[in-house]
């Protein structure tokens, strides 16, 4: 796994972080609005946020990092469906992008997804032209 650059802020005013705290004191029922759209959050986020909104409540400063799944050629190969060595000569021509930890090659789960979600819709592509241009009409002779 990577580790992406964190990001630190400070803690919160005292007056800020005692009204956040009262606030907090009744529950976990956490509602996330973005752009005036409401948004469920997993039990898992759910509780990464009142963790995250418990320390501004302390006044404490907080750093929010992320890490992203950096997986083997073997593993990625695996989780796509195709070969290893199929995978290897995809990443010499630059189709799926590879990072190197020395000599070992590491690719990332989102470029993984990516490449597969790029494989479905081309294949529903070729299914609706191969579909919709040669078969007739319901009722023609």
């Amino acid at each position: 796994m990577a580790l992406i650059a964190p990001k630190m802020t400070a803690g919160l005013p005292a007056e800020d972080a005692g009204n956040l705290r009262r606030a907090l004191e009744g529950g976990n029922d956490i509602t996330v609005f973005v752009d005036g759209t409401v948004h469920r959050l997993t039990p898992e986020a759910r509780d990464a946020v009142v963790d995250l909104l418990s320390r501004f409540s302390r006044g404490e400063a907080v750093t929010v990092s992320s890490v992203e799944e950096m997986l083997t050629t073997s593993q990625a190969a695996e989780l796509a469906g195709i070969s290893h060595t199929y995978l290897r000569n995809m990443t010499d021509r630059g189709e799926i992008p590879v990072e190197y930890r020395g000599t070992h090659r590491r690719i990332r789960l989102a470029a993984v997804l990516a490449w597969l979600d790029q494989q479905k819709k081309s294949e529903q592509q070729n299914r609706e032209q191969h579909d919709g241009g040669g078969a007739p009409a319901a009722g023609s002779s």
